[in-house]
């Protein structure tokens, strides 16, 4: 069985028309894969159409060779799915340690996650909504990494956050990726989610632009440049 997170001719609408289309791409375990292109390019709208937040217009969506496309956001996340999304969405009036419970299977898996973040070991026992916007992100981040997830999508992590709690994190999202997990990343900071990436997909205009290694776009900021006009 083919192990990857697959896209096919996938294509999403919102309204009045269509948002994103043609999108074929391949995420395999252990791979990071860097979304960029300017707003509006339908990035957001393309993990919610992974997840089942919104339906695909068209195309198809598998993982390990099991069809989404027709599966509830529950059925997929069974299946080894994980997205998170814009906002830092934790329970506020639960402690570090409890938003994780909510997620991890055992104390083992919840251990395994409070040990990518050392800062989190010390406010375990801390109400959630009483940390800082980066402590709560990592929360987010150990959760999700809680529910040992096969596939990962993370929706503009760096929203809100100081650059230098930015740049404490995506070490941690590499970490991830090594460990087995199949990463799909959208970011605005494109060169420093290039940076840490396998490969990347840039999108303008609601198409693909680039697809391939992302150190090619770090080598070549021309071609970064003309994939974000659409050339």
């Amino acid at each position: 069985m083919n192990q990857a997170l697959q896209l096919e001719e996938l294509a999403v609408s919102r309204g009045s028309g269509p948002v994103i289309s043609g999108v074929n791409l391949t995420v395999q375990p252990g791979r990071l894969m860097a979304l960029v292109g300017p707003n509006g390019a339908g990035k957001t709208s393309l993990l919610e159409a992974i997840s089942g937040v919104v339906p695909a217009s068209s195309g198809s969506i598998s993982i390990d060779g099991t069809s989404l496309t027709k599966l509830s956001r529950m059925k997929r996340s069974r299946l080894g799915l994980v997205h998170v999304e814009q906002g830092r969405t934790v329970f506020p009036s639960l402690t570090v340690q409890e938003n994780l419970e909510l997620t991890a299977v055992s104390a083992k898996e919840l251990d395994q996650a409070l040990e990518l973040f050392p800062e989190l070991q010390k406010r375990r026992h801390s109400a959630s909504g009483l940390l800082s916007g980066g402590e709560q992100q990592m929360v987010v981040l150990a959760r999700a990494f809680a529910a040992q997830p096969k596939y990962l999508l993370i929706d503009e992590m760096s929203l809100g956050l100081a650059p230098v709690v930015f740049l404490r994190l995506l070490p941690i999202i590499r970490q991830i990726a090594d460990s087995g997990v199949g990463v799909l990343m959208v970011e605005q900071f494109a060169q420093l989610s290039l940076g840490i990436a396998d490969a990347a997909l840039v999108v303008s205009g609601g198409k693909v632009t680039y697809q391939g290694e992302a150190n090619t776009l770090l080598a070549e900021p021309s071609v970064l440049h003309a994939a974000y006009l659409g050339n």
